[in-house]
């Protein structure tokens, strides 16, 4: 039985059908559309007054705190306060148990009548000896050492005064009392309880809140940028010889009473190359508290024409310069390296290097390189010409930081 002939294509024949079937295919499809300039998000920028400030940051400390200790060993008998509570200077806050402390002075007191009756015996014997030695009816002698043994019970009755004296102090420190006016804390020790004299720890701590300390620290060169700021008359007075201080509060709200700064240390901190600054607010509602972390603001002057550029706008170059990307003339992107004088809230007050009316790049800057041509479109709710909120002031410049 014969078989029809195969039909063997061999793989040249099939590879040279494919590459035309492909040239074919190829030459009926639309040539790819040209891709235009890459479209960014920019911002204009602004010329605006802008309120230039300082933030320091700080602790509130009390203006008077004082430490009640026990002056004498003994048992607490009383406790004679509410914890928490206003009290006066003078006030009793505790009784020791004052046995000791009265028989001591009841024996002082009793050996101090002895001597002075003894005392007064020695001055009629002295007065006599004297009439006698004048008629010399006794040895001169004798009228001397009548003299001497008044000398000594006059000496002996001034130490029992003191002994005395010294009795009445102790037995008087049995009453524990608040030596300045004030909010006391809660009390360390109860009723029964064995205290020494002198001991380390406080039995209460009495502290005036009203004013407040606020302890802040600043670098020595900003001290002294604020210091010619206020001698030129560019931060806001409180009086004559002290500026005026706003407070940020641990929550961010504002404290609604302004501040004087009253002092700088005399002395830089070698190790930080700061300076202790404190102020003083007044704290009549007590809402603020020892201890608080806040922020003191400073206002320096107002900057008529202040340029602010989104932080998110600005980057560094490989020498750690602030730079940014502007769209110039003809959509040509141009690479601009910047002067920064300070945090404003989300955004830098420039220096030098960009103007008002320019357009920055804060969208898409990964598409755009410098002298290539692209597409700006306006970033809506852009915040670049927003200053800083009154709740969020610029920060010092030691920090470096955004305020918050």
């Amino acid at each position: 039985m014969t078989h029809p002939p195969r039909h063997w294509i061999s793989p040249l024949a099939l590879a040279l059908g494919c590459a035309l079937l492909s040239a074919c295919n190829s030459s009926s499809l639309p040539p790819p559309p040209a891709q235009g300039p890459a479209e960014v998000g920019v911002v204009t920028l602004k010329a605006q007054p802008i309120t230039l400030t300082s933030e320091l940051p700080g602790r509130t400390n009390a203006t008077v705190a004082a430490e009640v200790r026990p002056q004498v060993n003994g048992i607490i008998r009383e406790r004679l306060f509410t914890e928490g509570s206003d009290v006066k200077a003078g006030q009793l806050l505790y009784r020791i148990d004052p046995a000791t402390y009265q028989a001591s002075y009841d024996s002082a007191k009793a050996t101090l009548a002895k001597d002075e009756a003894n005392l007064e015996t020695l001055r009629l014997k002295a007065k006599r000896y004297a009439e006698l030695a004048e008629i010399k009816a006794i040895a001169q002698q004798d009228k001397d050492d009548a003299l001497s043994s008044v000398k000594q019970a006059e000496a002996t009755v001034a130490a029992d005064k003191a002994a005395l004296e010294t009795a009445a102090i102790n037995l008087g420190y049995t009453r524990i009392t608040a030596p300045v006016a004030g909010r006391i804390g809660k009390s360390s020790v109860t009723p029964g309880a064995l205290v020494t004299a002198n001991q380390t720890t406080a039995l209460a701590t009495i502290q005036q809140t009203n004013p407040m300390y606020v302890d802040l620290t600043e670098s020595s060169a900003d001290v002294l940028r604020l210091k010619k700021a206020f001698e030129a008359g560019q931060m806001r007075r409180a009086g004559r010889d002290q500026a005026a201080v706003a407070l940020i509060l641990e929550d961010g709200s504002r404290y609604t009473q302004e501040g004087k700064l009253q002092f700088a240390d005399v002395t830089v901190n070698e190790s930080t190359g700061t300076i202790a600054v404190r102020a003083v607010f007044p704290n009549p509602r007590g809402e603020l508290l020892p201890g608080m972390y806040v922020r003191a603001v400073l206002e320096e002057g107002v900057a008529q024409e202040a340029v602010l550029v989104p932080q998110k706008g600005v980057s560094r170059n490989v020498k750690g310069e602030p730079v940014a990307l502007v769209v110039g003339a003809d959509n040509k992107v141009e690479l601009r390296t910047l002067n920064l004088s300070r945090p404003m809230g989300e955004n830098w007050l420039v220096s030098s290097g960009l103007k008002a009316g320019e357009k920055v790049i804060v969208e898409g800057s990964q598409k755009a390189r410098p002298n290539s041509v692209v597409n700006p479109v306006p970033v809506e709710g852009a915040k670049a010409a927003a200053p800083a909120t009154p709740a969020a002031p610029a920060t010092s410049a030691t920090t470096g930081k955004p305020g918050a």
